[in-house]
């Protein structure tokens, strides 16, 4: 399976039948290279700009609400969630998706606004690859992502949702997830090959963006 980081809080997955998953793609706003091409799914973890552009894209079906789906062969679990401390009441509801893809089970946590509880945790079952962001402002800091990674536990840790020179507007960089979260690696690339069983557990794996 490949993984595609394509910035922000926008992954391109594809699996090894050639089927492309994109996430929460964004405008041309938020600084980064805009996606066009074509794809079979898009899931949308919540309706904000910078998560929730889809002019230009060519796809097939889009998930953009909680529930159980199988499209192209792709089982995808919709998580309700929220945006906030404060069960949405500040900047609304947020999608966790579970994809499973060439035995993979990827954890998108979308905006997530805090520390899933251990209930909601077990609820997301095993996890291989975790999407988390780390940049707070708007979502979990780096302290809170490092402690829900953790508890997670799943084999890859992927950062997203933090600030890198193109990025647009404020948020914390990698920094302070970096203090609380170890096995850190700089991967140099905007894409990750997974091909074999996964034997680590948080292991981090930076991807650079293109």
């Amino acid at each position: 399976m490949k993984i595609k980081w394509l910035g922000h809080s926008s992954f391109l997955l594809e699996d090894s039948m050639g089927h492309k998953l994109l996430t929460d793609p964004f405008d041309e706003t938020v600084g980064y290279k805009v996606f066009r091409g074509k794809v079979d799914l898009i899931t949308i973890s919540h309706s904000h700009f910078d998560h929730n552009y889809t002019k230009n894209i060519e796809y097939s079906h889009i998930i953009n609400k909680p529930g159980s789906f199988n499209l192209c062969g792709i089982p995808i679990i919709g998580i309700p969630s929220y945006h906030d401390k404060v069960n949405g009441a500040k900047r609304g509801k947020n999608i966790i998706f579970i994809i499973e893809m060439d035995g993979y089970r990827i954890c998108h946590l979308g905006d997530i606004g805090y520390v899933l509880s251990r209930d909601k945790v077990e609820e997301l079952g095993s996890i291989d690859v975790l999407f988390i962001p780390v940049g707070g402002n708007f979502t979990i800091d780096g302290k809170e992502a490092a402690a829900l990674a953790k508890s997670i536990n799943s084999h890859i840790v992927i950062p997203m949702h933090y600030k890198t020179s193109p990025l647009t507007f404020e948020l914390d960089g990698l920094e302070k997830f970096l203090k609380y979260a170890r096995n850190a690696e700089r991967v140099k690339n905007n894409t990750l090959i997974i091909e074999n069983n996964l034997q680590e557990y948080n292991s981090v794996k930076i991807l650079d963006f293109k």
